[in-house]
């Protein structure tokens, strides 16, 4: 039998354009909060994952830190291990100490404190510490929750970044005489697979950068939300974050993010921010966004103070 009482119109809805065009002006879509969180979550407890949830402020379902990407600690206490399979496209992990290996099917992917490494889709992993360990884990499942798709496709292998050749690359770059008049001194983890964006997966993008004693980086903004890891750094080490600039390149009324060692803290998408460290010493970061997906959609919209 043909059932032929559906009414397809009840979800249908109609707006006036100026009433639907800008949701986010109009209060119907959350904001990107600026939040902290402290390094002493994955310093303590037994072995778990913490995520960085602020689904609650996002409106989204599920945990999330940025509408596309969860970050969380993990931490892995000595002898034990933690399992992730995430609905990911692609997910990074950073060693923030320890070490151990990951056991990826029949195969273990050894690591250790200061390495990167990243997992495809279906990477369902059991992530072994032979010492205290922790890592820093960025994903993009609040991605394919909200699309209603599962990543069933791998876009490339597993990859790790040791840590001395990341290093390496990041010395390279602080040696360039031109270094000093650069408004990042990083370098950006790639994989061959993503020659367009030049980004650690299709989606995920990931710098290794270091702020020098004494710096002021100039103020810079884009419309990918950054994560932000702090490897170490002296106390007078901050982000100063803002919506516009004075004809100084100045933020004005800025709101300040001061880092800590081995803690994160979120950028929202769209602000400008400037990093200063008022310390004796170097200091390094590493900021996670979903940059590769939004560089790929011509949307990244990166912006220095000097081109303005």
């Amino acid at each position: 039998m043909i059932q032929v009482d559906t009414d397809w119109t009840q979800d249908a809805q109609y707006f006036e354009y100026t009433k639907a065009a800008n949701p986010i002006g109009a209060g119907l879509i959350n904001k990107v909060p600026l939040a902290s969180f402290p390094g002493r979550l994955h310093e303590e407890g037994p072995s778990r994952i913490i995520p960085f949830d602020l689904s609650s402020q996002l409106g989204s379902n599920g945990p999330a830190t940025s509408p596309s990407l969860c970050a969380s600690f993990v931490r892995i206490r000595p002898d034990e291990h933690v399992e992730t399979n995430p609905n990911a496209t692609s997910e990074v992990y950073y060693v923030i100490r320890g070490r151990g290996r990951s056991r990826l099917g029949e195969r273990d992917l050894r690591w250790e404190q200061g390495d990167f490494f990243a997992l495809p889709a279906g990477s369902a992993a059991a992530h072994h510490a032979e010492t205290d360990s922790a890592l820093y884990w960025v994903h993009d499942e609040p991605l394919l929750r909200y699309l209603g798709a599962n990543a069933s496709t791998p876009r490339f292998e597993p990859t790790l970044y040791p840590r001395e050749r990341s290093l390496a690359a990041l010395r390279e770059v602080e040696q360039d005489p031109v270094a000093a008049r650069r408004s990042r001194v990083s370098v950006l983890l790639a994989n061959r697979n993503f020659q367009q964006t030049r980004t650690i997966t299709h989606v995920l993008w990931t710098m290794l950068g270091v702020l020098p004693e004494r710096a002021v980086q100039l103020p810079h903004r884009h419309e990918s939300v950054a994560l932000d890891f702090i490897i170490d750094c002296e106390p007078g080490c901050y982000t100063l974050i803002g919506r516009d600039l004075d004809d100084e390149g100045n933020i004005r009324y800025p709101r300040r993010a001061d880092w800590e060692r081995g803690s994160a803290f979120v950028t929202p998408p769209g602000l400008w921010h400037a990093h200063v460290n008022e310390s004796g010493a170097p200091a390094h970061l590493i900021p996670i966004q979903d940059a590769g997906l939004h560089t790929y959609l011509r949307t990244l919209d990166i912006r220095f103070f000097h081109e303005q």
